[in-house]
């Protein structure tokens, strides 16, 4: 989750930096790979998106996920089967056809896990790494959050892809507090799969979770101050015309009677906290 900005002078480095590595035959981009595609069995290719089977997924989710969305990273990393596991799953979401009529909240509960579980994948293979930032070059090299990539149907999609040009435009803010961008500054990562079918129900409780905790939102109700999340500057536009009207959709999730009646009201001064990009580590 991020704000790209692009400089001309930056613009012509890159372009210079791709041919480059075309013409040396090096490649930043990362894929998943194509063996582990080919092994995903008849009865999960080709399904709508909202009947792919996310138990692995849940399943190594419960393992290495704490209640807190704290990941045991190490311990991932450490064993190969579930790493293994890890990319099949990847593999099912690859075997999916995002062409079938499938419902909003199919689509909603696979692009979230799809984004969730890329990212997991991507920072398994640099751990051991302190933040996600240290493995996103602006300018040459790899970056995560454009060079990993997860086929789905025919086109392959980067992290920034799913989250700007699947996730954003299908008119549900509170994606914003379900997937996870391996930080503390995130919202915490559900340590269960999203379903089409209880996707209300965790959508609804990762966001109320998102705004009771401190380093999210702080509310000084006798002075109308808030201080929330830099996600609602960066993403502000998802929620509302200005950041207290944004905030006022949200009151429903807010940890007090009080705080929600200050929100509701919009009569209050906004400010972001700072973001905190170290790795989210058990």
């Amino acid at each position: 989750m991020r704000k790209s900005v692009l400089l001309g002078a930056a613009a012509l480095v890159a372009v210079g930096s791709a041919a480059y590595l075309a013409c040396s035959g090096q490649s930043r981009q990362v894929v998943v790979d194509k063996d582990v595609r080919d092994s995903v069995g008849a009865a999960n290719r080709d399904v709508p998106l909202d009947r792919v089977d996310h138990s692995t997924w849940d399943r190594l989710l419960q393992k290495y996920v704490d209640r807190d969305g704290m990941v045991d990273y190490a311990a991932w990393k450490a064993s190969e089967a579930d790493r293994a596991a890890l990319k099949q799953y990847l593999a099912t979401l690859s075997a999916a056809d995002p062409a079938a009529e499938t419902s909003k909240t199919g689509k909603l509960a696979f692009w979230i896990n799809a984004y969730n579980a890329l990212t997991i994948h991507g920072i398994l293979k640099e751990y051991p790494t302190s933040s996600i930032r240290n493995h996103t070059a602006k300018v040459v090299g790899y970056n995560i959050w454009d060079d990993l990539l997860l086929p789905v149907g025919n086109r392959e999609y980067s992290l920034n892809q799913i989250e700007h040009e699947i996730l954003r435009k299908l008119g549900e803010p509170r994606i914003h507090f379900a997937i996870v961008c391996a930080s503390v500054g995130c919202p915490h990562l559900l340590n269960e799969a999203y379903t089409p079918a209880r996707l209300e129900e965790q959508l609804a409780a990762n966001t109320r979770d998102f705004f009771s905790r401190e380093r999210n939102f702080r509310a000084d109700v006798a002075n109308r101050r808030v201080r929330v999340s830099a996600i609602l500057d960066w993403f502000g536009e998802d929620f509302g015309s200005t950041p207290q009207k944004g905030l006022a959709g949200l009151s429903l999730y807010m940890p007090s009677e009080a705080t929600r009646k200050l929100i509701a009201g919009e009569d209050f001064s906004v400010s972001f906290l700072e973001y905190d990009w170290s790795l989210n580590e058990q």
